[in-house]
Parts: C-alpha cells; sequence; structure tokens
C-alpha cells in the first residue's frame, strides 16, 4: 500500500483554518485544502495537499493520502510532533501490506522532517512542490541558509567578507586620528594571512597541535614541559647567534661575506640547538618508556643531535677562523663516529632484548 503524507512543518493548516491534524482520506485532504485555500489562498502548503491528491489519482495500488503537520516556531518540536501524527497515521491504517511513503513538501524546511519519517515507514520518494515563480528564489534561501549553518563554509566565506567590510571604519578612524596608511596596510596584512593559512592548511595545523598539547597537559607528558625548555633554549640560541655575529663583524674592519655570516650565526647558536634537541628527545625517550613503547634505538635521537651539532661547530670555528684544520677534522671525525656507534650499540641492545624476549 501506497501512503502519499503532505507534509506542513510549520501548521499552517491548523493555524489558519482550525483543522484537526492528522487529516487522512482523499475527500478529508480535499476539504482541508480547499479550507486553507479559502483562507490564505498565497499558501504553498495548499499547493501540497493539491499535489498529494493528483499523485494518488496516478497511481493504480491500492492508495490513501494524509497530511501531517508539525509546529510553529522550533523545529524541534515541530519535528517530534510530525512524527507523532505519522504513527497515527500509520495505526489508522488496517491492511496486511507493507506500507511505503511518498512524501510530498513545498520546499527544503519541510524535508528536515524526511529522516524522522523514513524511522517510521519505508519512503519511496519526494516530491517538491513550489510555486513556479518563486522556486528558484527558495531555493536560493534555503541553500544560502544552510551554508551559513555550516562551520566551515562561515569560517571561509565569513572572515574575509567581515575583513573587507572593516576596511571603510577602519579608514574613517585611521584618517581621524592622521595615520590613513595604516589601515590598508593592516587589512591587506591580516587578509593575506588568513588566505594563506587556509592555503596551506595552517588551520588545521594549529588544532592539531592545540589537541596534542592539551592530550599531553592532561595524560601528564614530560614532553609537554621538555618542548618548552627547548623553545626557550632555541629562542637563546638565536639571540646568542646574533650577538656572536655582532662580535665578528666588530673584530673584522671588511664587511663579511654571506659564508662569513652564516657561520658566526651557527657558531653562536649550535649549542643552544643542541641542547634543545637533546631536552626535547630525551622528553620523547621518556614518554615512550613510561607508555611501555620503549626501544633502544630511540636513544639515538640526543646522540645524533650532539653529533650534528659537533660537525656544525666545526665547520663553522675553522671559516670563522677561530680553529685549526686538525680541529675540524677531530670534530668531522667525532662527530661522524658518535653517530656510527650509538646506532650500532643501541641496535645490539635491541636484539639482545628481542631475544630475552622470545625466550621467556
Amino acid at each position: 500500500m501506497l501512503l502519499v503524507l503532505c507534509v506542513d512543518l510549520d501548521d499552517d493548516l491548523g493555524r489558519k483554518t482550525g483543522v484537526d491534524t492528522p487529516v487522512v482520506g482523499r475527500d478529508a485532504v480535499r476539504d482541508a485544502a480547499v479550507d486553507l485555500a479559502t483562507a490564505d489562498p498565497e499558501d504553498s502548503d495548499v499547493n501540497v495537499m493539491f499535489e498529494g491528491l493528483h499523485l494518488a489519482e496516478e497511481v493504480e495500488d491500492s492508495v490513501e493520502v494524509a497530511a501531517v503537520t508539525g509546529l510553529e516556531g522550533s523545529e524541534v518540536a515541530a519535528t517530534r510532533k510530525v512524527g507523532e501524527e505519522v504513527d497515527r497515521v500509520l495505526a489508522g491504517l488496517e491492511t496486511g501490506e507493507d506500507i511505503r511513503a511518498l512524501v510530498v513538501t513545498d520546499g527544503a524546511q519541510d524535508e528536515s522532517v524526511i529522516p524522522v519519517i523514513r524511522s517510521r515507514v519505508a519512503i519511496d520518494g519526494v516530491r517538491r512542490v513550489v510555486v513556479r515563480q518563486a522556486q528558484d528564489l527558495e531555493s536560493m534561501y534555503y541553500t544560502i541558509k544552510q551554508v551559513l549553518d555550516d562551520p566551515e563554509t562561515r569560517g571561509t566565506i565569513l572572515v574575509p567578507l567581515g575583513i573587507l567590510l572593516l576596511i571603510y571604519p577602519l579608514t574613517v578612524l585611521a584618517n581621524a586620528l592622521g595615520f590613513p596608511g595604516t589601515v590598508f596596510g593592516v587589512t591587506s596584512g591580516l587578509l593575506g594571512l588568513y588566505v594563506l593559512g587556509r592555503a596551506f592548511g595552517v588551520e588545521e595545523a594549529l588544532d592539531t597541535a592545540v589537541a596534542r598539547a592539551r592530550k599531553a597537559l592532561f595524560t601528564g607528558r614530560v614532553t609537554i614541559i621538555t618542548y618548552v625548555v627547548a623553545a626557550a633554549l632555541l629562542v637563546i640560541g638565536g639571540v646568542s647567534g646574533v650577538q656572536a655575529l655582532e662580535r665578528v663583524q666588530l673584530a673584522h674592519s671588511s664587511p663579511l661575506g654571506v659564508l662569513g655570516v652564516v657561520a658566526a650565526l651557527v657558531d653562536g647558536a649550535v649549542p643552544w640547538f643542541a641542547a634543545a634537541g637533546v631536552t626535547s628527545s630525551l622528553g620523547q625517550v621518556t614518554d615512550e618508556y613510561l607508555a611501555g613503547q620503549f626501544r633502544w634505538r630511540y636513544l639515538n635521537a640526543p646522540f645524533y643531535v650532539l653529533a650534528i651539532a659537533a660537525v656544525l661547530h666545526g665547520l663553522s670555528a675553522y671559516f670563522l677562523g677561530t680553529v685549526t684544520l686538525q680541529y675540524l677534522a677531530i670534530a668531522l671525525t667525532g662527530g661522524t663516529l658518535l653517530g656510527l656507534v650509538s646506532t650500532l650499540s643501541f641496535a645490539v641492545a635491541e636484539s639482545r632484548s628481542e631475544r630475552r624476549t622470545e625466550a621467556a
């Protein structure tokens, strides 16, 4: 059996005509449609009920027509009431056949009740009926409404639009304060940063970083501390590199070349950078151990950092002329040996640990 279900989500039928709902039966639905058309000829729900009657005439199988309504104002309450009226309609159909529904609505808003109806009866199709002159306008309205309800779309469209709309009031304010050029610079800078952030996925990266930091903070991970310390050491290293460059420039009467500038910056910063790398890697190793996922090869990280630091220090000092070629050779050899010895040592330790675990 096919049930043609006419949906009036905001209860225009009940509010404007006083008809009790649900309305079941062709004659009852026709009378209700005439009453609504008499009360408000421009109401689109009139078309819904007449379309339901039209569809019922086209179907050769057993068919029943019903009109169900919701409530005005609250969409949640309206959807709940539609579900209750559908239950009453189904309970009143005395038939041994499987019941299928053909839902008729007057637009996208009423179609929000489709999941509620589908949870009660199988739906064969949905027919949207709108006044031809208003079809494009109504579709545009609900499309815009749906776009603005999407948080991601709001951020993509409304943020740049809001920045652009702020240009004029900010310009007026800047002119009053006597620095008009600042507005265009700040506005274009904000808009450019936003566009670049969206293009490179900075927003997602920041959300991921914040989520990881929150998780690390509330699960007692050591890395939350070591990363903060490492960040501080990196800042100190940068300042130390700049100070080293200034000292080298004062010591030389002629301007430094590009290689000299890089060597001075590296020479001043590399000890602090190495300390930051060792600190963060030891914190990560500690967390892996506490989580029961420790592997001996994880200990390679701090030794690799020290080896790289030794090589960079030797190179930068040699190019600055503060050490001899023999010192550079020792630094390069020592860094290479440190990396090789640590790799082999921890590989052997991990292999023996796995064999003991298998034997046990």
